[in-house]
């Protein structure tokens, strides 16, 4: 079934339900989010769009982002949204690796971009693209759950980026699961496009158009912590997609501005690691509007959760080994835990996480020796390290190339972050391995000391011994203003090795 079926049949019914607004202005209502729409469905037709083509979208968070979404999947073609944060030289590889017809573009971007491609560069804030949406509409070109509906390209902080196949069955199934595992959705709620909507923010937008809930992108376009907690005053519930530093930057500002987040309703983190003294910190200053996901760009969104309910819970005798979990695995993926040749691992043992199911990628774009790499006997290799408790819960340590080998003991970096984060002089930390001869590697943490401190090693290093085992410890800590990210906001550990590897020359 197309995804955009589920547009159609609420415009049909509750057309007249607002549908999407840029800050406080409603945008469109359903009947006109449906009927512009297909008109951009007729208009990309006449340009020879057929199914199985792809658009990308190389825009800011915008309105027109899930015109974008929709008119591509009424023509049966596949959208290939890119992130804005991207240099134009590596969005003109994914262009040209994806084989991409026409590019939607916000302005500023195509300004840039118009050096790098030849593809059509179609401004969506232009008179052409509201001529396009004025066309007479078309109708819904039926898809099988295996056609191609959004193409993901990884973060790629390693090597080229490799386009994600996520299908139209993929991406249906991740938002009933989201009903299901994570929280509901009624008309009355809004989701809060903050986050990138080439992401994991846009990833949830289908589940609310099903439900007839309103879409806002706010007037910055982007995260604004200030901008977000005026709007849920004014225009909640709101419900959306954080990356974990978000949560703590938002939490940082609402705390000193004595905001308690009226109108947030939910508030979905995952796409890094969440520690926890971070969200212990978030639900109580906000409360229980906090659920956790954990998803790759090869399962969107749907490998494991933790409910508001469990998030927010402190009464169970081992809350607080829940709360640093990922939460249990959704209903529609199973999760295993499996050693290096893929065989299942007794409960609590530590191993790659393995998942299987109906949101998990038939495969990378054109790349069949990567999809042989990470798809063994139909599991979803994710390169992951975690374990599964008798209840369920996956707790992660690390990816399988951050575990630091130390005098051939495996020593989890989140571990050791953990722990130093629960010290007040700890604002961020990132813990890496550095090679040494005589044991393999050492343990190093770069640190983001919390305003009105300075790093204390001596201090921080009772700390640690006061909670992990000795050989876990840090043998060097680097004081640093900011810790490296990237355009998901996921900390770049190669650039911290490549950081080491300098001092060391």
């Amino acid at each position: 079934m197309n995804l955009a079926h589920w547009l159609e049949r609420v415009s049909k019914v509750h057309g007249e339900n607002p549908a999407i607004f840029k800050g406080e202005d409603q945008i469109f209502d359903y009947a006109e989010f449906y009927r512009f729409s297909a008109g951009l469905a007729t208009a990309f037709r006449d340009r020879n769009i057929a199914p199985g083509d792809r658009v990308a979208l190389f825009m800011k968070n915008c309105p027109e982002y899930l015109l974008g979404f929709y008119s591509t999947w009424m023509t049966g073609a596949g959208v290939v949204p890119i992130n804005a944060k991207l240099h134009p030289k590596e969005v003109a590889y994914i262009l040209e690796n994806s084989g991409a017809k026409l590019v939607l573009v916000t302005p500023d971007l195509g300004a840039d971009l118009a050096g790098e491609t030849d593809l059509p560069l179609i401004d969506v804030t232009g008179e052409a693209f509201a001529g396009m949406c004025a066309e007479d509409p078309s109708e819904v070109t039926p898809r099988a759950d295996s056609d191609l509906a959004w193409l993901f390209y990884t973060s790629g902080t390693t090597g080229r980026p490799k386009g994600v196949v996520i299908t139209h069955g993929m991406i249906r199934a991740t938002s009933l699961s989201y009903l299901l595992d994570c929280d509901d959705v009624q008309p009355a709620d809004a989701a809060f496009y903050m986050a990138p909507m080439s992401h994991g923010a846009g990833i949830y937008a289908p589940i609310h158009v099903a439900k007839g809930a309103r879409h806002i992108t706010p007037a910055s376009g982007g995260f604004d912590e200030i901008e977000l907690l005026d709007a849920a005053e004014k225009q909640g519930p709101l419900s959306m997609f954080m990356a974990p530093t978000m949560v703590r930057r938002l939490t940082d500002i609402a705390k000193s501005a004595g905001k308690k987040g009226k109108g947030i309703k939910t508030i979905v983190y995952g796409g890094g690691p969440m520690y926890l003294a971070d969200i212990v910190d978030a639900v109580d200053w906000f409360g229980p509007v906090f659920a956790q996901i954990y998803g790759q760009g090869e399962c969107p969104m749907a490998i494991t959760a933790l409910r508001k309910e469990e998030v927010a819970d402190r009464t169970h005798p081992r809350w607080q080994e829940r709360l640093a979990s990922v939460g249990r695995a959704q209903s529609v993926v199973e999760v295993t835990i499996g050693d290096e040749d893929g065989t299942p691992l007794p409960t609590g043992e530590v191993g790659e996480i393995m998942v299987r199911g109906t949101p998990v990628m038939p495969g990378y774009w054109n790349n069949s020796e990567a999809t042989e790499k990470t798809l063994e006997n139909g599991w979803l290799m994710t390169g992951d390290m975690g374990f599964l408790d008798e209840d369920g819960y996956l707790t992660m340590r690390d990816r399988s190339k951050d575990v630091i080998i130390s005098g051939g003991t495996n020593i989890y970096p989140r571990e050791v972050e953990e722990a130093l984060l629960t010290h007040p002089s700890v604002h961020e930390v990132s813990v890496v391995g550095r090679p040494n001869e005589e044991w393999g590697e050492d343990v190093v943490a770069f640190v983001v000391p919390a305003v009105g401190y300075t790093l204390d090693e001596a201090e921080l290093d009772a700390h640690c011994l006061a909670h992990i085992a000795r050989f876990k410890r840090p043998k060097t800590y680097y004081a640093t203003d900011e810790l490296p990210k990237n355009n998901y906001g996921k900390v770049l550990k190669i650039e911290l090795r490549q950081r080491l590897e300098q001092d060391d020359e």
